[in-house]
């Protein structure tokens, strides 16, 4: 590594004293306008260095990542916390790699394997540096967002001796998914994915109940509370709805942990930008991003096999999701008003029976679990579970 010497701004003593005592403490900080990492094993640690190393990834700046190594540390030590044992990590979109280098930080009892999906060049060639020091690192060169992409390290043998688990014995003890999410709506699509494997066993859930370790933006965590949205919330939606019924999912560390956004993750846009954008975008760069902590459920709400009626149902119904049930059911098909009946019966324990005057939004999974048992009893259910694409803006036209 070399340092080279260049003339400092004017500043007062204290900070001279601050910025002389951060050149002389880091041997891995360099100021000079043209930047030498010789290995890449070590990943700059001024955040304008960052945008200096990465220069045209403007191509990806929603991929956020961890930027600041101590708070990569805490999540880390979160994410994989003490008391666990050779872990097997499949790390989607780990970037450049600085939440890896935490968790490669670890005591090595707690981590015998860490597979990186990772497709963008310029963060793979500081992820390589990792594998070649260390050898419980595994890369993919692959675009995490497809699915073929995790059959590939099946079949390159990367997943041998780690156990399958039957659902009822607790969650996977070895096996682990870590993940930043992207600051896209390709992001609500993989969460979303990643909860409808979960009553089938599909996925990286053949292997059991696999936790899932997210970095994910607040809109998608609580703003609008897309996946935790409150029962009566006006955010409730589809993706909440299958989330309750399928997993737990919990804060992993305090929000207070990971803000603000600026002193955590890469990118770093301009404040004057990042105004501009957060007014217009809820997933502009800029706004806040948290962990979470996304576990499945043992009992399984949606049964095997359902997930397409509840996603049928979930869609139809939520066009109209300020209206009662009572006055929506047809919305199903026709003649539909029968479940009315099957879902009120008298005769069933209050637990079963559902109350149809609620709003669509304010029915819990437990509802949408009575409701769909009714569906998938009756007879003249619709066997085709397609939904147009002029399905919805026909019915808000209504």
């Amino acid at each position: 590594m070399t340092f080279s010497i260049r003339r400092l701004p004017s500043l007062t003593a204290r900070w001279h004293s601050t910025l002389l005592h951060s050149l002389l403490s880091s041997q891995r900080r360099c100021y000079s306008k043209t930047i030498s990492y010789d290995s890449k094993l070590h990943l700059p640690t001024d955040p304008q260095e960052w945008t200096k190393v990465f220069k045209g990834s403007t191509r990806i700046n929603h991929r956020i990542s961890l930027r600041n190594p101590t708070t990569a540390a805490a999540i880390a030590d979160a994410f994989v916390p003490e008391g666990s044992r050779d872990k097997v990590i499949i790390e989607a979109y780990p970037g450049p790699g600085q939440l890896t280098r935490a968790l490669l930080d670890l005591p090595k009892e707690r981590i015998k394997k860490i597979i990186l999906l990772e497709n963008w060049e310029s963060y793979i060639d500081w992820l390589k540096p990792l594998k070649e020091a260390d050898p419980r690192v595994e890369i993919v060169e692959m675009d995490p967002f497809l699915w073929d992409t995790y059959s590939h390290v099946s079949e390159l043998g990367m997943l041998d001796g780690v156990q399958k688990m039957e659902w009822n014995k607790g969650v996977h003890p070895q096996l682990q998914f870590i993940s930043h999410l992207p600051s896209t709506v390709h992001s609500e699509q993989l969460l979303s994915q990643f909860l409808r494997y979960m009553p089938d066993g599909n996925w990286l859930f053949a292997y059991g109940r696999v936790p899932l370790s997210l970095i994910l933006s607040e809109h998608l965590y609580r703003e609008p509370q897309r996946v935790v949205a409150a029962v009566t919330g006006t955010a409730r939606c589809k993706l909440s709805i299958v989330a309750e019924a399928t997993a737990s999912c919990t804060p992993t560390l305090d929000f207070a942990a990971t803000q603000p956004y600026d002193q955590h993750f890469y990118p770093l846009p301009s404040l004057r930008r990042m105004a501009i954008d957060m007014k217009k975008d809820v997933r502009a760069i800029g706004r806040p991003y948290r962990t979470m902590t996304v576990v499945p459920l043992e009992d399984q709400l949606i049964g095997k096999g359902q997930m397409d009626a509840w996603d049928f149902c979930l869609r139809r119904l939520f066009v109209k999701k300020s209206t009662q049930l009572k006055e929506v059911i047809n919305l199903l098909a026709p003649n539909a008003r029968v479940l009315i009946t099957a879902v009120t019966n008298p005769n069933l324990p209050e637990s079963e029976q559902l109350d149809v005057s609620k709003r669509i939004k304010d029915m819990d999974a437990r509802d949408w679990s009575i409701l769909l048992k009714a569906f998938y009893e009756w007879p003249f259910r619709p066997l085709d579970l397609t939904i147009h694409d002029n399905y919805a803006s026909s019915l808000r036209s209504l």
